[in-house]
């Protein structure tokens, strides 16, 4: 097992360095002059170049390319071009919020989509398979700011159940949990859909095997055939699809953090690219491909749990 994870992590090391390449050319590329957003357009040419060559942007792109992974490398994201703040300060204030959002939003997609996709699969053109494909179906059609004004306006206007603004402080547990509910429950949904049509697929490819016919033959109960031996074998397509969707998790969460204004890194993304900030516009790139990478070596790590086969290859 221990080469097999030294073989994963291996493995995302050319992915993270070409990542991290992406995104500073990237964000190079992107128009605008972040001299002119922090002095203004009415500012002279001196004071622009001035302030240019303060933030290192006169100096060759190359040089900037390798200043920028060196500091990387040695844990220093830059400072702010706006606040002059260090970007991590910034980073570790928001991060919880990004954490809580996408952790509940990914514990509800689980724990409601993999036994919905057993149901659908396990009744089969019965009626409880029809009304689950219809609402994972409905909630794959939904953009997820569509879905989140949806929900603002029923619970948190016409109905207010919950806070329309979604941050509470940490030393309120309840209300924090009030906010959290509506913006999770937005990711959260949208994720069962997702993992409901894939449960289904990989159960229906498995229930008409010959092992499962034959566990069935011996009278084994229902409930066991499909628990033990008909999910167990049908879990890498659903951890699959679980791995990938993070990342997808990690770019509604964005478009969540803004519709609910709640802090999290994706809505200091979106200030930062509004400000032609460069440190914590590379930075918050380079945060979410960290968690991105890392997602997909520990869906790896899960495969060689499930299928101890998998270790080998």
């Amino acid at each position: 097992m221990l080469t097999f994870i030294l073989k994963r992590l291996l493995v995302a090391i050319p992915t993270l360095l070409g990542v991290l390449t992406v995104v500073f050319f990237v964000v190079r590329v992107a128009p605008g002059d972040p001299a002119i957003v922090i002095l203004g357009e009415s500012a002279s040419a001196p004071a622009l170049e001035t302030l240019r060559e303060q933030l290192g942007l006169n100096r060759p792109l190359i040089e900037q390319y390798f200043s920028f992974l060196g500091s990387v490398l040695q844990g220093d994201l830059g400072r702010s071009m706006i606040s002059n703040q260090p970007v991590l300060t910034e980073v570790w204030r928001v991060l919880p919020y990004t954490f809580e959002l996408t952790g509940a939003a990914l514990l509800i997609g689980v724990v409601f989509g993999v036994p919905l996709g057993v149901i659908s699969a396990r009744y089969r053109n019965g009626w409880a398979d029809y009304v689950v494909r219809f609402f994972s179906l409905l909630g794959l059609s939904f953009p997820a700011f569509i879905s989140a004004i949806l929900l603002l306006l029923a619970f948190a206007i016409t109905i207010p159940l919950f806070p329309v603004i979604g941050e509470a402080s940490y030393a309120d547990p309840a209300q924090r949990l009030r906010a959290l509910v509506l913006p999770a429950l937005n990711l959260g949904l949208i994720m069962v859909a997702y993992i409901t049509r894939v449960s289904r697929s990989s159960m229906l490819a498995v229930i008409n095997q010959d092992y499962i016919r034959t566990a069935q033959a011996k009278g084994v109960l229902p409930g066991v055939v499909v628990g033990r031996h008909a999910l167990r074998n049908a879990l890498i397509p659903i951890v699959t699809v679980i791995g990938l969707y993070l990342g997808v998790l990690i770019g509604n969460s964005v478009l969540t953090e803004i519709v609910f204004n709640r802090p999290g890194l994706g809505k200091l993304i979106v200030i930062a690219l509004n400000q032609r900030d460069y440190p914590t516009l590379q930075a918050m790139l380079v945060i979410y491909a960290v968690f991105i990478v890392l997602a997909n070596i520990l869906t790896d790590l899960i495969y060689g749990v499930i299928d101890p086969r998998v270790r080998n290859k």
